[in-house]
């Protein structure tokens, strides 16, 4: 006779993943450390096993021991909170704005955030009169050296983390045009922050360009990009002055003031 789904045992990887749940369940339900005992009893589970995992997640971050044999939630789940936070935020923000862009210009319009050493597309407004297929879909990745979202958030880091990110890499090419030497991408990286605007010249598809702006809190930090993408041959330079006043208006909403001038 064949077992039910429900005798089949749940897989090793699975099952450390339920018992990891439900570990931080318990923890999330009170304000105040609870002992490796409590914790035990609440879910079930066998001390030794409670302590394990418990003290995986605390090499992580995610749980905090403040002191011997009792447990709280970790900084690192704020610290992932506040940035999931801050990504839908900045969507949110943006939507309106891109749609109008995308209104004016008939072309596609992307919102993008740095993850690591890519770019994760989180956001699009094209339609079907542009022209052009859209590359990337939203949750889409790309390299940040190959984008000018990414080449934006390059821009942001100093000199040191810059090489440390081609040390990484590579430098890895996608087409002819890609960027694959480090002094060329320090010069395009120095363009970038006397302009405050990035270019993408068929260096991650061919045929295709794009131009960005950068999206900032009110820490006058960059958490997003904002680009317009076209086919190479139509793409307008006089798209830029609304690409930025877009990108100027989705800051202000997320409470960015520009600097005062000197």
């Amino acid at each position: 006779m064949k077992k039910t789904d429900s005798s089949v045992p749940a897989t090793p990887s699975v099952q450390v993943l339920e018992r990891m749940f439900s570990l931080i369940d318990v923890l999330a339900s009170r304000e105040e450390a609870i002992s490796l005992k409590e914790i035990s009893e609440r879910t079930g589970l066998h001390p030794s096993t409670t302590h394990r995992i418990l003290n995986d997640l605390a090499t992580g971050r995610f749980v905090d021991r403040p002191e011997s044999g009792y447990y709280r939630l970790g900084m690192r789940l704020l610290e992932l909170g506040n940035l999931v936070k801050a990504r839908l935020s900045v969507r949110d923000a943006a939507l309106g704005p891109m749609r109008e862009l995308h209104r004016l210009i008939q072309q596609p319009v992307n919102l993008s955030v740095r993850q690591g050493d890519e770019i994760v597309y989180i956001e699009r407004s094209y339609s079907e009169r542009s022209g052009m297929q859209v590359v990337r879909a939203i949750g889409g990745r790309a390299p940040l050296h190959l984008t000018s979202v990414g080449k934006l958030f390059l821009a942001a880091d100093d000199v040191q983390r810059v090489r440390a990110y081609a040390t990484r890499t590579g430098l890895a090419g996608h087409t002819r045009n890609s960027i694959t030497e480090l002094p060329v991408l320090e010069r395009e990286l120095s363009r970038v922050r006397q302009y405050s605007t990035a270019r993408d010249n068929e260096e991650l598809e061919l045929g295709v360009r794009c131009m960005a702006a950068g999206i900032y809190d009110d820490q006058q930090k960059l958490v997003a990009g904002l680009s317009i993408s076209s086919p190479a041959d139509r793409l307008d330079e006089g798209w830029l002055a609304k690409l930025e006043s877009t990108a100027r208006e989705i800051s202000a909403s997320l409470g960015h003031q520009p600097p005062a001038a000197a």
